[in-house]
């Protein structure tokens, strides 16, 4: 049994969590249960990023205290738990003084130690958004990229890490395959933001500036920068176990793929092996916005279809490591084409047909059956491998096409055929039916159980 370690990003709980965000889960929820199922010890953690400048801005902004603000929207995140069905082992807030800050501090002062923290004023531009500083390079137009805000001119006096000390064995990491960034695009952005020449990062904002945070040891003038703080979280409280995949989004690369390797070699610790980066999710073609007024909240669309239903359409339809486009429309349709004339139809009338006939698997599938089976699991493990979801969930479908597609050629409801043959179609539907219940168990868990206990009478109803 190997152990495998994996981990989202740390959720900035600033506001509620919508549907980017619940692709983010459902994806690194699919890899923690295919691999658990594959036999390996999985630890699935995930958890809330609750400090920096913009939780105390949306505090103060709506008559809040930060500490109500991130209790409230925490306990939302927390909650798509059971609302997504999803499967983590641990959430750890980097509120908790008790189990995070522990770890943050005994890492700040590892780098200390390491020689790779030190003291000077600053002045540059600020982007709350990032809750990082900038340079210009990183904007368009005078505006972040990412938040479309203009960055802030702030000189204080902070900490600094010496990342310009490791950037050169983060690059040779990289570039070797030790530290893997999938999509490999992605690698090769971080290494071309390296050869630009690398400064050292901002690691504290002054306490009198930002007091919701950790305050810096043996300097309570200070408050640890957000990023220092926040990637802590993945030392979580049973030791460094080095991730084997963090699951993040395009927006926060840098930060996983440069930042936190080069703290870790100041620490002398393991650096995590893969990163899976994943991108937005779209609305009809446009930017999600509360300005624009078309978040979409992922709870609703539980309410209206169904945990499994949502993440099929998130695993399916929206390509891994690409933008993808969110519409009721495409989700509806993806839902009756799928899910209820799909696999709703196969499951409901094969366990039908068995019922009515007293039918069970015989001892042996027909050959046919047999290779559509094989070929559906070596190559959903082939997609896993290569963390291409939407093309391992294509191919569960094609084994289900190939079942509906069996079970009507071989007509076993229709009296001029010979009850013997009748049997055999039905055992052979049953075969095929466990198998794709077997494999749905990764992507959509609740429907799994259901077809396994026998309860396929109504799985996807119809959308009134």
């Amino acid at each position: 049994m190997s152990k495998f370690y994996l981990t989202t990003s740390i959720a900035y709980v600033n506001g509620a969590p919508h549907l980017g965000y619940a692709l983010e889960m459902v994806q690194a929820d699919a890899i923690a249960r295919y691999r658990r199922q594959a036999g390996d010890d999985v630890f699935f953690l995930t958890g809330t990023d609750e400090h920096g400048a913009k939780i105390a801005r949306v505090a103060e902004a709506t008559g809040s205290t930060p500490r109500d603000l991130v209790d409230t929207n925490a306990a939302q995140f927390r909650a798509l738990k059971d609302a997504l069905h999803l499967s983590w082992d641990d959430f750890i807030r980097t509120s908790d003084e008790a189990r995070h800050w522990p770890n943050v501090v005994a890492l700040w002062n590892t780098l200390v130690a390491a020689g790779d923290i030190y003291k000077k004023t600053y002045r540059g531009l600020y982007c709350v958004g990032h809750e990082a500083f900038v340079t210009e390079k990183d904007l368009v137009d005078g505006m972040c990229r990412d938040h479309n805000a203009a960055p802030e001119v702030i000189e204080e006096e902070n900490y600094f890490f010496r990342l310009s000390k490791y950037a050169d064995e983060v690059k040779k990491r990289i570039v070797s395959g030790e530290l893997t960034i999938i999509p490999q695009g992605r690698a090769k952005e971080i290494v071309n933001f390296i050869d630009h020449g690398m400064e050292d990062i901002s690691f504290s904002r002054p306490r009198k500036d930002l007091s919701w945070g950790i305050p810096v040891p043996n300097d309570p003038t200070q408050t640890i920068y957000v990023w220092c703080d926040a990637l802590v979280n993945y030392i979580f409280p049973q030791g460094w176990w080095p991730a084997d995949v963090h699951c993040i989004g395009k927006d926060i690369v840098r930060f996983h793929a440069l930042y936190w390797p080069a703290m870790l070699l100041s620490a002398g610790m393991p650096l995590p092996k893969t990163l899976f980066v994943h991108g937005h999710i779209t609305v009809n073609d446009q930017k999600m916005s509360k300005t624009l007024g078309n978040v979409v909240d992922p709870f609703d669309l539980v309410k209206k279809y169904g945990a499994d239903a949502v993440r099929y359409y998130l695993l399916r339809e929206i390509p891994p490591t690409d933008d993808g486009d969110f519409s009721i429309e495409k989700c509806e349709a993806r839902y009756t084409a799928d899910l209820a004339n799909g696999l709703g139809n196969f499951a409901a009338r094969t366990t039908a047909l068995a019922t009515r006939t007293n039918s069970t698997k015989a001892a042996v599938p027909e050959e046919v059956v047999v290779h559509a089976i094989t070929k559906a699991r070596e190559t959903v493990g082939r997609k896993m491998s290569d963390y291409v979801l939407h093309e391992a969930v294509a191919a569960i479908w094609d084994l289900i096409t190939f079942g509906n597609q069996y079970i009507n050629e071989r007509k076993p409801w229709d009296k001029e055929v010979e009850d013997a043959d009748k049997v055999i179609a039905i055992s052979n539907g049953l075969y095929i039916l466990d198998a794709v219940a077997d494999l749905l168990v990764p992507f959509l868990p609740e429907t799994a159980r259901k077809i396994q206990a026998g309860d396929t009478g109504m799985l996807f109803p119809r959308i009134s």
